[in-house]
């Protein structure tokens, strides 16, 4: 069974970059607000067998998800992650990826999106910039919410619009 660092290299070899790091992010820690689709051991082993091939391997976390859900997960995934037709490069993908796993915060997927952002040709700089421009959407959150900034004044101060037309 491939480590979680053999899987990124193999990802990333066949021009996946973002494979492994979403794969450890919607299976380990996103997956849970999905709905839950009942399947057999069949469909799971077939999805096993998709990722194997996608992959060039089936890490075990991924055989600890509940069989029920395994394929739509893979599905989600794969389709948002490796679909060749998405409004986002793979760059933009793992610096978005950093930024909201620094604030979750999930060390397993700071680490994949890093990774991913790499070999996807980000520099450390825009790295930092991507956890730092997160963390200042941190920092005006807790103000404006602990401070009770009215939203519709904060819209129309802003130049926006205070109601749907």
């Amino acid at each position: 069974m491939p480590k979680i660092q053999t899987l990124v290299r193999v990802a990333l070899s066949v021009r996946r970059p973002v494979a492994a790091l979403a794969l450890g992010l919607a299976l380990v820690g996103g997956v849970a607000s999905l709905p839950a689709q009942s399947e057999d051991a069949a469909s799971a082993e077939a999805t096993y067998k998709d990722i194997e091939a996608t992959l060039g391997g089936v890490p075990s976390f991924i055989r600890s998800f509940p069989k029920a859900g395994v394929a739509g997960a893979w599905q989600e995934l794969k389709g948002l992650e490796f679909g060749g037709d998405t409004a986002l490069p793979m760059k933009v993908k793992a610096l978005i990826g950093i930024a909201v796993a620094a604030q979750i915060p999930c060390e397993y997927c700071v680490w994949a999106d890093t990774e991913t952002a790499k070999q996807a040709g980000a520099t450390d700089e825009e790295i930092a910039e991507a956890v730092a421009v997160a963390a200042l959407s941190r920092h005006w959150s807790t103000f404006f919410h602990g401070m009770q900034v009215d939203l519709e004044t904060f819209k129309q101060e802003l130049g926006g619009e205070t109601a749907a037309k």
